[in-house]
């Protein structure tokens, strides 16, 4: 047995973002505790995405680009471009602030946006580490090319490779992409793994699947995937969670009162702004 989810698809104002976790009936997998499917949306000139300055804690974000650019600015005054097959890699601790923007060269044309950003939630005795930022470009993380299938490690380890990405857990995140026919025997060293079909379908068992689903597949059986066609996805999971997370907007922690507080001082402007990126989001109403 395995659970499929198939997310909710928001139109944004021309962009559209799916969202696949957290659904009410699987939480998280492995530390991956969030994953949105941005796009893929094209812009006119003149048009991008501005998401302003919003706080998180108690986890990492990881934006992955299939296509086109984003702009990136934090608390810590890091400016730093993401661009297809790189990793930004952000981790909150006990707090950061961040803006994603399309830049002005970017915005001046029609350009395009595809990608995935996903939250890892912090193991618990690092939910107050210093925040931090981390860049690694495209041809620092690990390729493997085999028969009909290319495969990139975005973070973790897998296939006997390791991304230099500095996770703080046991996980793997892998960008494949599939030729028609190929097949693929997933990982089984983790005990949650998942698969997110971003283009083209593949086959389990015999049973098919399409694009825009998430496979959350069983702990400890073997799996072989085998496409349908042209296919590209993502495979993520690793170790299971040391125990609940509660989410609150972009605030993450094991301890409710600690993303109470951290609402109190978001609206009383106590973390630190964005140098050179003076708007931000207020907070929610409840």
């Amino acid at each position: 047995m395995r659970t499929v989810i198939e997310p909710g698809t928001r139109d944004l104002g021309g962009f559209s973002v799916r969202r696949v976790l957290p659904v009410p009936r699987q939480r998280s997998v492995g530390p991956f505790i969030f994953f949105d499917e941005m796009g893929p949306a094209t812009f006119a000139a003149g048009e991008g995405i501005d998401v302003r300055p919003h706080p998180h804690i108690g986890l990492a974000t990881l934006t992955y680009l299939f296509e086109g650019e984003i702009m990136h600015r934090d608390s810590l005054g890091v400016v730093q471009a993401i661009r297809p097959g790189a990793v930004n890699w952000m981790t909150a601790g006990r707090g950061i602030v961040h803006s994603e923007r399309t830049g002005p060269e970017e915005r001046a044309r029609e350009c395009r946006l595809h990608g995935i950003q996903s939250w890892i939630a912090l193991p618990r005795d690092h939910e107050e580490d210093e925040p931090a930022f981390f860049h690694h470009p495209a041809a620092a993380l690990p390729v493997l090319d085999r028969k009909g299938v290319r495969m990139r490690l975005i973070a973790g380890e897998a296939y006997g490779q390791r991304a230099p990405v500095a996770t703080l857990s046991g996980m793997f995140y892998l960008d494949v992409e599939l030729a028609a026919g190929a097949r693929l025997q997933l990982p089984n060293e983790f005990p949650e793994r998942a698969v997110y079909l971003v283009a083209g379908g593949v086959a389990i068992d015999d049973q098919i699947y399409a694009s825009g689903r998430m496979l959350v597949l069983n702990a400890g059986h073997d799996v072989e995937l085998v496409a349908q066609g042209e296919t590209r996805l993502i495979l993520l999971g690793g170790e299971a969670l040391d125990g609940p997370r509660h989410l609150w907007w972009n605030l993450v922690s094991s301890r409710p009162e600690r993303v109470e507080q951290a609402k109190a001082e978001w609206k009383a402007g106590r973390f630190e702004p964005v140098p050179g990126d003076p708007e931000f989001i207020p907070l929610p109403e409840d």
